[in-house]
């Protein structure tokens, strides 16, 4: 049975949707590039295929994604809870929803501070997290969705059980002929309100905040909270 990590990719393949697009061309357009969470490293991957000759740097605390990342990446392992650069970089980003595996505000807190201070003055942060006012847990497909793997076709499917408080637990089953996984999760829901209360404790500013990938501006009932933070 394939570890989840092995098959990420396959899972998430890079398409060109409004969110490639969206953080590439920010990437693409900044000389210094952190990127926090960053998985198996395809955006920083295809920022270099596409002709960025700046310095691109990422890191995650999942040594076993790191593990399937290609060759020649500045990638490390850890998280922002160890203080590691001091005003290198022109932008950080966190793709993914990856921001919302940070389940406390202390974790949150964390995170913030920690990209401040890898930011140079002027720096921005740019992620997005899901709107708890737009329920989209209760949307997600029944059926859950297939794609090809080593020459089969594998499901996944999501369950969600209750929420508390702003945390909702998701296990996630992967299927395939002869083997199946579940693998258990939260994620969590933070509201826009509390996000910037959380957003100037850590002595950030919120500079933009949009609601769709085509940037249009976020509403109270926009599905995404696409924030873009500047370091003062």
């Amino acid at each position: 049975m394939p570890e989840a990590a092995e098959l990420y990719n396959a899972m998430n393949p890079w398409s060109g949707r409004g969110d490639d697009r969206f953080y590439l061309d920010l990437v693409l357009g900044a000389d210094a590039v952190l990127d926090v969470g960053c998985g198996t490293g395809t955006l920083l991957s295809k920022a270099r295929e596409a002709g960025h000759t700046g310095r691109l740097v990422g890191f995650d605390p999942d040594a076993d994604m790191l593990a399937q990342a290609p060759g020649g990446l500045d990638l490390s392992l850890g998280d922002m809870s160890t203080p590691r650069w001091d005003g290198e970089f022109d932008l950080a980003v966190m793709t993914g929803h990856a921001f919302q595996c940070l389940l406390t505000d202390s974790d949150v807190l964390t995170t913030l501070r920690g990209v401040r201070d890898a930011l140079k003055p002027g720096g921005r942060f740019v992620f997005e997290t899901r709107n708890p006012v737009a329920r989209e847990w209760e949307q997600w497909p029944k059926g859950g969705f297939e794609f090809p793997w080593e020459g089969e076709q594998v499901r996944v499917f999501y369950e969600v059980r209750p929420i508390v408080g702003d945390v909702v637990d998701v296990v996630e089953n992967i299927v395939a002929d002869g083997w199946q996984r579940a693998d258990a999760g939260q994620l969590r829901f933070l509201s826009a309100e509390r996000l910037a209360e959380l957003v100037a404790e850590a002595g950030l500013s919120l500079e933009e905040q949009y609601g769709t990938w085509d940037r249009d501006p976020f509403t109270p009932d926009s599905a995404e909270i696409i924030s873009v933070l500047r370091r003062a």
